[in-house]
């Protein structure tokens, strides 16, 4: 019959063997192969401007309001792109509180961008991703956008199209989801502007 002892001491040794791989062994070797097959993504996909400041990240969107900037879609994580709120506001097609913000979104955005009363506004535009922290908008969103930036940075809107255009990125493995335009990299390529 086995004492005690005989059964603590090969459970012991199996636990810190464990611990020492899951803790230790595998946590470098995947940080280590993400520097180095991954290293922009391993650091965030931090994105600077022609100063090298850097602004934010390609993955997490931010609030621009200036009507200089294009705006991002509505963010429900915490007063707004909060990371340590991220989530969605779990209101659902059936709730009234969701129909009067959106009604409301729908009229702030139609004035903001100064179009007629008959404008289909992009979902995008009135509601919030699931984390609340998307950096994308519609292709259509960013349009619809275009002449308002144009007129309060006074170039032509030609020129914001282009942007809008070069800056539009593919759906994830070229099938997930639809195009879109990261808001951060759009604003810094206007800022880029001569």
């Amino acid at each position: 019959m086995k004492t005690i002892p005989d059964l603590i001491l090969p459970a012991l040794r199996a636990t810190l063997v464990l611990g020492l791989i899951t803790c230790g062994i595998y946590p470098l070797m995947v940080t280590g192969m993400a520097q180095l097959f991954f290293p922009d993504k391993a650091h965030g996909s931090l994105i600077s401007d022609r100063d090298g400041t850097v602004r934010g990240s390609a993955l997490l969107g931010q609030d621009f309001t200036s009507p200089t900037r294009f705006h991002p879609r509505p963010s429900a994580a915490g007063t707004g792109y909060d990371a340590a709120n991220s989530g969605g506001s779990n209101l659902g097609p059936t709730s009234q509180a969701l129909r009067d913000r959106l009604r409301e979104r729908v009229v702030t955005y139609r004035a903001r961008n100064r179009l007629p009363a008959d404008t289909e506004v992009p979902a995008d535009a009135v509601t919030a991703s699931g984390s609340g922290l998307d950096p994308h908008i519609s292709i259509r969103n960013a349009s619809l956008q275009a002449q308002r930036v144009a007129d309060a940075r006074q170039i032509p809107i030609a020129r914001v199209r282009r942007l809008i255009e070069t800056h539009t990125e593919s759906p994830a493995l070229r099938v997930l989801g639809e195009p879109g335009v990261n808001v951060l990299k759009l604003n810094l390529a206007l800022d880029a502007l001569p």
